[in-house]
């Protein structure tokens, strides 16, 4: 069948055959017993640090002994190349590191370490696919660090199913990942994703895992993006950033001055915002071009941001800016190749297109944070202090944000920070440089 008899979908359905094993009629005696919760220990988890800090970032402080991290992204993006600088790290401080690769011959990962300058003994490179043969090794070598290259290409003898199937990716992940429990070592999976951005197989693949990483970016910018999307031992949603070099992944650990390192001052469509990505707040360029269309009906073109808030944010200057944008073609984009989604960009997402309708550039000095309501109305946004810090950190003289943020923050700081309730004294603010008492 094609279509899904319940949700009507179609080419959704995936065969999974199931060999069927004798049930024991004996009854497993039980190993354990309920707990008080007040009687249970505390054990604080050994972490290990990888000494590549956006990384360290993103994990939480370092690799948890006996942790399963699965790393996903688009191919090309950099996974392999980011792990394989992970086990040179790994084996000058904790010894034997095995490095599984079921999709690349040893010539070619050799290849990949020699452009990357490493060269190192305690790295061992095995490829197979079959987690039978692999278990055999990981108990012989005994590593303190596993890295399986792709989670897709493993293939059990014990199941009939094809490698890549549901059932595959769901019985190898099984195994390799109790014996990273049992024996206590890290283990890093690699795995595919759909054309949809999710990782191949199962979702229960994310479950079984203690931590889900996603490499985000496009292959046409040097810039790539860790982000954490679920985390056992620590904050999920920290993002590391990358730059992919010759010899590989450079980190990044000032990201705010990387991507506002090509702005142009003085030009209209222009904005500054700080959005938070987990803990850490980051500056970024704002572009936006609205022109007269030539078409019967109006573009609305995003890069970066959400089509959908675009086109809510759009209505909301029309009807309360008194902005005619019905006849014009919006196009905005996030400058760097990065992704917000953050409603704290709002704000400056609506100057940075009344920036470009008006042809009147924003005040170069100026960060915008918060998030605009249906009403017009610049809502307040958590964590605004980290925000404030990072744009005095860099330079700027001025932030704008919301009237109940300002109130309430819980210091002084250099920067001049102006609050206000509503987009219209947000656009006068911005565009005229002129402080609320000249206006």
């Amino acid at each position: 069948m094609g279509k899904c008899l319940d949700c009507g979908s179609w080419n959704s359905l995936a065969e999974e055959r199931v060999s069927k094993k004798p049930k024991s009629t004996s009854r497993t005696q039980i190993s354990s017993s309920p707990i008080p919760l007040s009687q249970i220990e505390l054990h604080k988890e050994v972490r290990t640090r990888t000494d590549i800090s956006e990384l360290d970032r993103v994990l939480g402080g370092g690799m948890v002994t006996g942790g399963v991290v699965l790393v996903g992204g688009d191919p090309g993006i950099g996974k392999s190349t980011l792990l394989l600088r992970v086990a040179e790290k790994m084996a000058l401080k904790k010894g034997r590191v095995l490095y599984v690769t079921g999709e690349e011959s040893a010539t070619q990962i050799k290849l990949r370490a020699e452009r990357m300058k490493i060269s190192s003994s305690e790295i061992q490179v095995l490829t197979e696919t079959d987690p039978f043969v692999i278990l055999q090794a990981l108990k012989k070598e005994s590593p303190s660090l596993v890295v399986i290259d792709s989670i897709q290409t493993m293939n059990s003898q014990q199941l009939e199913s094809a490698p890549g199937s549901i059932s595959q990716i769901r019985e190898c992940a099984a195994q390799l990942s109790s014996f990273a429990k049992t024996y206590g070592c890290s283990l890093f999976l690699i795995g595919h994703v759909t054309k949809e951005g999710a990782i191949a197989g199962p979702k229960v693949l994310e479950h079984m895992v203690d931590t889900v990483l996603y490499f985000e970016g496009d292959k046409n910018y040097a810039y790539r993006i860790l982000r954490a999307v679920k985390n056992r031992f620590g904050p999920s949603g920290e993002i590391g950033v990358f730059q992919m070099e010759e010899q590989g992944l450079k980190e990044i650990p000032e990201p705010s001055q990387v991507f506002l390192s090509d702005r142009k001052k003085n030009l209209s469509g222009s904005a500054v915002v700080c959005a938070m990505e987990g803990t850490r707040p980051i500056l970024l360029e704002l572009q936006a071009l609205t022109s007269p269309t030539s078409y019967g009906m109006p573009q609305r073109v995003a890069a970066g941001v959400d089509q959908r808030r675009l086109a809510l944010l759009l209505a909301i200057l029309e009807k309360r800016a008194g902005l005619n944008l019905g006849a014009s073609d919006v196009f905005v984009n996030a400058a760097g190749g990065i992704r917000v989604e953050e409603p704290a960009v709002d704000l400056g997402t609506v100057v940075a297109i009344a920036s470009s309708f008006r042809d009147a550039p924003v005040d170069k000095e100026t960060v915008l944070i918060g998030e605009v309501g249906l009403d017009g109305e610049v809502r307040a946004v958590g964590q605004v202090e980290p925000r404030i810090k990072e744009a005095q950190k860099l330079g700027f003289k001025r932030c704008i944000i919301p009237r109940w943020n300002k109130r309430n923050l819980s210091r002084d700081f250099q920067i001049e920070n102006i609050g206000v309730g509503e987009i219209n004294e947000t656009i006068n603010f911005a565009l005229t440089h002129k402080s609320r008492e000249e206006l």
